[in-house]
C-alpha cells in the first residue's frame, strides 16, 4: 500500500459512500485524515472509529465560508494540507428540465460545481507555499454524454472537468497536482436515488452491475502517487481495465 505517513488528507462528502471508504483507506495507509460532510454525527462515528489522525468538521461546501473554515481547521489540526478530495455531490432532484425547479436546480451547482471551486480556492495558496498538493476530484461520464433527467447533473460535472484542467494548467508550475476521476456507477446512495427516480437508462441497471466505494478509494489513493502523473489535468476512467490492474482494484 502507498505510505502516506505524515500527509494530510481534507475529504469532503465523507459522512459515506466513496467519502467513507476513502477516510478508512487513507488512514490504512498513514495519513491523517479530515473528513467534512453536512451531517457531523456520522462523520464523528468514522473519525472515533480511524483515532487520533482523524478530524471531523461539519461543513456544507456550497458555503465558501464552511469550506475554508473546514481548510483552517485542518491545518490548525496538522500543519498542512497534501491531498483534497473533492468528492461531495448531489443528483436530486432528478427529472426533465420543463419541470424543473430553479431554486433546487442551483442548489446542484452550488454544490457539484461551486463546491469544487471552494475546496480549490481554499487549499491552492497553501499547497503552493508548501511546494505542492494533490487535487482529486470525482468527476462523471455525465461531464462528456447528457442524460434524460440530469441536466443539473451532467451541466456541473462537465464544469468540473474543465475546473480540473484549469487548475492543472495554473497550478502545475506550483506543484499541484491535478486530476479528475470517472468512477463510472458505484453502489452507494446516489445510486438508490437514480434507481427511485425511474429515468433514463442507468436507473435501470442492476445493483450487481455497480462497482464498491473502496474500489474509488483505492484508486484515488494510487492516483497520490507518480505512477498517475500520465494523466495530470486529464480524467482517469475506473472504467478501464488497464486503470483497474494499475491502481489493484480489479475484480
Amino acid at each position: 500500500m502507498t505510505d502516506m505517513t505524515g500527509k494530510t488528507v481534507l475529504i469532503t462528502g465523507a459522512s459515506r459512500g466513496i467519502g467513507e471508504a476513502a477516510a478508512h483507506i487513507f488512514a490504512q495507509a498513514g495519513a491523517n485524515v479530515v473528513l467534512t460532510a453536512r451531517g457531523k454525527s456520522q462523520i464523528d462515528a468514522i473519525a472515533a472509529a480511524i483515532g487520533d489522525r482523524a478530524l471531523a468538521v461539519r461543513c456544507d461546501v456550497s458555503k465558501w465560508e464552511d469550506v475554508k473554515s473546514a481548510v483552517d481547521a485542518a491545518v490548525a489540526r496538522f500543519g498542512n494540507v497534501d491531498v483534497l478530495i473533492n468528492n461531495a455531490g448531489v443528483i436530486e432532484p432528478i427529472g426533465p428540465l420543463i419541470d424543473s425547479n430553479p431554486a433546487e436546480w442551483g442548489h446542484v451547482i452550488d454544490v457539484n460545481l461551486k463546491g469544487v471551486y471552494y475546496g480549490i480556492r481554499a487549499v491552492m495558496p497553501i499547497m503552493a507555499a508548501q511546494g505542492g498538493g494533490s487535487v482529486l476530484t470525482i468527476s462523471s461520464g455525465a461531464a462528456h454524454n447528457a442524460l434524460e433527467g440530469w441536466a443539473h447533473y451532467c451541466a456541473s460535472k462537465a464544469g468540473v472537468h474543465m475546473l480540473n484542467k484549469a487548475l492543472h494548467r495554473e497550478g502545475a508550475g506550483k506543484g499541484i497536482r491535478a486530476i479528475g476521476l470517472s468512477p463510472g456507477t458505484v453502489a452507494t446512495q446516489m445510486q438508490r436515488e437514480i434507481k427511485g427516480s425511474g429515468i433514463n437508462a442507468v436507473a435501470q441497471l442492476s445493483w450487481s452491475e455497480h462497482i464498491p466505494p473502496e474500489w474509488v478509494a483505492r484508486a484515488l489513493l494510487w492516483m497520490c502517487t507518480e505512477d498517475a502523473d500520465d494523466f495530470l489535468g486529464e480524467e482517469i476512467s475506473l472504467r478501464d481495465e488497464g486503470i483497474r490492474e494499475r491502481a489493484q482494484v480489479r475484480r
